[in-house]
């Protein structure tokens, strides 16, 4: 499995002509291991996330990371907030990795940042010890982080433990112009992937998971334009594939291939993928069915093979049949068979649609890219739906669901900030409010039933009758908890809220022009706290 580049685009392989060797190993390949670093770019110590976007940008930019945060400005378009206002970015591509067999992950960066992201991939379930490489002024400024980089990864290189090596630089590395692209591409035979994914670049966790997953698929996509690759585990499948981009919940890949079947097509990898051999399969495909449709460098390499790529999702009953009709076309399936495939699986949807309606006013919002589907659904079950909101930005593969909602009279809302998002809660007034953790506790303050989008919406199937009848059971529990809140609010009445939360004989004075003051310094904002002589 030879990688060694020549400088010249190997050709373009098409469907079902990549060829595996179940005994191929990778040849060892090296590159200088050091080479001249511009120290006085780097000399910006102690700069950290206080620093502010602006500043790690120029940081980054004058130590020679221009090139790179000049793709992501183009992949992934900056919104209205200029920081994330969900988890830190870099939460997507290091749980991306730690599910990966066979793959070790390696952080750089502040020990703050490093401490919060292992602490919330545990929390998630990640069963793998995450790796770091800490530095000081000294190795941040000397270029002796990116040698410490280097020798941790030599170590880490074992063929009998890994088939790849993650090394993901944060915000402070990636500002310093730590180089991980002069790392070795393979040692001993593991490959070795670095990747900048900074807060100030890459602007949601979302879009974190496509730059891992994308520089895994130009890594073996240029594997396999060079020679015979690696089987995937299962064998090969009899029939062309459909490769599916974005996490989904586990039943819905499951109930796509059972769609697919009647086109005599078979569903092939899930990117992202849980194993390296799954991307030779993931290329070698049919088409490509963008599922979530941000995985902006995914695509890139899916196209760069030669592979089509089908927007929207088999989500209700008329998404579902575009998204056939679709595939059909893509893959030169007759239109008998789109139709056979059709009738296989549509009035079971229309079935399940029907079964558990949902009546009630509800906006939506999240930052997983699914929102648009989501919202289809909620619609197609009869729900009014007035504002979408994803924290993604629009791609040629959302376009079909932006269509499809806007000409419903549907206020579609890309790079949704929280203020978006809470301002269509005032002025559309919902009986059910679905969005993060901050709209919900908003709305909730309101007595408006809510729901978190990420840990209850989106880890539900979506596609196919079972999706259908999954979305209306939760949505409509929700929807009939509205008394409860309203008897809620009423026993909560005379505490107050705000600054003035609690019983006090003389309410606290508002001061609104100090919490700005603070805001400006950089610092939390101070709370002011009462004694227990100043309450009841």
């Amino acid at each position: 499995m030879a990688t060694k580049k020549t400088g010249k685009k190997a050709a373009t392989r098409t469907t079902r002509e990549v060829g595996y060797d179940d005994t191929s190993k990778p040849a060892h390949q090296t590159v200088p291991d050091q080479q001249d670093i511009n120290v006085a770019a780097t000399q910006q110590d102690g700069l950290g996330c206080h620093a502010g976007a602006d500043s790690l940008k120029r940081a980054a930019e004058l130590a020679g990371k221009s090139e790179t945060l000049a793709k992501y400005a183009e992949d992934y378009p900056q919104g209205p907030h200029d920081q994330p206002q969900s988890m830190c970015p870099a939460f997507g591509s290091l749980r991306i990795g730690l599910r990966m067999r066979r793959t070790a992950t390696v952080l750089s960066g502040s020990a703050c940042c490093v401490y919060g992201l292992t602490f919330t991939s545990h929390f998630y379930g990640a069963r793998r010890t995450v790796g770091y490489v800490p530095f000081s002024s000294e190795t941040l400024v000397t270029g002796k982080l990116y040698e410490d980089i280097r020798d941790s990864v030599h170590e880490l290189a074992d063929p009998e433990q890994y088939d790849a090596i993650v090394v993901t630089n944060l915000c402070v590395p990636t500002a310093s112009g730590v180089p991980l692209d002069l790392l070795p591409k393979q040692i001993n035979g593991v490959r070795i992937i670095g990747i900048d994914v900074p807060g100030f670049g890459v602007p949601t966790h979302a879009e974190a998971k496509d730059v891992l997953s994308g520089a895994m698929l130009e890594y073996a996509r240029e594997e396999a334009e060079q020679g015979p690759v690696q089987a995937p585990r299962d064998g090969l499948k009899d029939r062309p594939t459909v490769t599916m981009v974005g996490e989904m919940f586990p039943a819905d890949p499951v109930g796509i291939a059972a769609m697919l079947d009647p086109l005599g097509l078979a569903a092939g990898p899930v990117v992202p993928v849980r194993e390296w051999r799954e991307l030779y399969a993931a290329l070698d495909c049919a088409a490509v069915a963008a599922i979530h449709p941000f995985y902006t460098a995914s695509y890139r390499q899916f196209e760069a093979a030669g592979r089509p790529i089908i927007g929207s999702a088999p989500v209700g009953y008329e998404g579902t049949a575009a998204w056939l009709e679709s595939i059909g076309a893509a893959c030169g399936i007759s239109a008998k068979k789109v139709e056979a495939a059709k009738q296989a699986v549509l009035p079971a949807i229309k079935g399940a649609i029907g079964a558990m309606p949902i009546n009630g006013r509800i906006t939506l919002s999240g930052y997983e890219g699914s929102e648009l589907l989501v919202a289809r659904l909620l619609i197609e079950s009869g729900a009014d739906v007035p504002y979408v909101g994803t924290a993604c930005p629009p791609t040629p593969w959302s376009q079909p669901d932006r269509e499809w909602l806007e000409a419903k009279g549907i206020h579609v809302q890309y790079r949704a900030s929280l203020e978006h998002d809470l301002a269509a809660m005032d002025k559309f007034e919902p009986d059910l409010a679905i969005g993060t953790t901050p709209v919900v506790q908003k709305a909730k303050q309101q007595a408006i039933p809510a729901l978190y989008f990420t840990n209850l919406i989106s880890a539900r199937p979506l596609m196919g009758p079972a999706g259908a009848g999954s979305l209306a059971m939760v949505v409509n529990a929700a929807l009939d908890s509205k008394p409860r809140f309203e008897e809620m609010r009423r026993f909560f009445e005379d505490v107050g809220s705000g600054h003035a939360s609690g019983i006090w004989r003389d309410v606290p004075q508002d001061r609104p022009e100090f919490r700005e003051k603070q805001k400006r310094r950089g610092q939390p904002p101070v709370t002011q706290k009462s004694t227990a002589e100043d309450a009841l």
